[in-house]
């Protein structure tokens, strides 16, 4: 069986006005061993400044290398979201995000179908779909990079749609980039749902819910950009981590959280469990 290693999305600095760089040091003294990566395209003002912890893919892939190696952590993932619905928007970002984790050392990209455009039709957006992951892949199978796909907004928070999307492009450079939060908010079992596509498993975000956002919002949306700390909502770690203890490969847990404080938690609750 695998290992279970402990890694924190850089979203955990984002009301931090921090650049990259100060988000790694930031993780790695907390204790982590791994750090996932926001990237964008272009240019934008914040992160030029050092503001936002949000890398473009016109810097170098080695900016991220060099800041991980420096302070002696790795890379899990790079979080490179594209609507996979609309190829115009994500064909071309998504093989070069994988491009780009291939240099700068990250195994997985990952993404999800985002918001669908008003006038498609499912078996439309299905298509559409298919196109831009199989272009993807093309791209991420002679590179060894994985693209996790994550549930988060209309047809991956459905367990049925969300296997189809994933075995769209027919590729095992195509696997699941498991949302615990966000599957529990759009109303389903997380374990159970885990437990059937474990085998499909390339990445985990570690996402807990607190109990009054999901008195709020269970059942009513597909996802939320961040949790609380893991073990303060309402998720049980215990469950999640004797299911992927099964994986016959490493996974890393990249937790998602919006605070330096929550991170902290978080890595504490959950390295008592592992």
């Amino acid at each position: 069986m695998g290992k279970i290693l402990l890694g924190v999305n850089m979203e955990y600095v984002r009301h931090e006005d921090k650049s990259f760089e100060w988000g790694v040091q930031k993780a790695a003294e907390i204790g982590y061993g791994y750090v996932e990566p926001m990237v964008h395209w272009g240019r934008e003002l914040l992160s030029e400044a050092g503001y936002f912890h949000s890398v473009s893919m016109l810097d170098d892939p080695y900016r991220i290398r060099k800041a991980c190696e420096k302070y002696r952590i790795k890379c899990s993932a790079l979080s490179a979201h594209c609507p996979l619905c609309k190829p115009d928007a994500s064909t071309d970002y998504l093989k070069q995000a994988v491009r780009f984790a291939a240099e700068c050392g990250a195994p997985v990209v990952c993404t999800d179908e985002g918001p669908k455009k008003e006038w498609t039709t499912p078996e439309e957006d299905f298509v559409l779909m298919k196109y831009v992951l199989k272009e993807a892949a093309a791209v991420a199978e002679v590179r060894n990079v994985k693209i996790g796909i994550e549930p988060h907004q209309q047809y991956t928070v459905k367990p049925e749609l969300y296997d189809r999307i994933i075995d769209l492009a027919g590729s095992s450079a195509v696997g699941a980039n498991f949302d615990t939060g966000n599957s529990y908010l759009a109303g389903q079992d997380p374990y159970l749902w885990l437990e059937k596509i474990k085998g499909k498993l390339v990445h985990l975000h570690a996402k807990d819910i607190s109990v009054q956002q999901s008195d709020a919002e269970r059942g009513a949306v597909t996802g939320t950009p961040v949790g609380c700390a893991c073990g303060s909502g309402v998720i049980d770690w215990a469950k999640v981590i004797a299911i992927c203890k099964t994986v016959p490969h490493d996974i890393v847990f990249s937790v998602e959280c919006g605070t330096l404080d929550q991170a902290v938690k978080s890595l504490e609750h959950l390295q008592k469990l592992v």
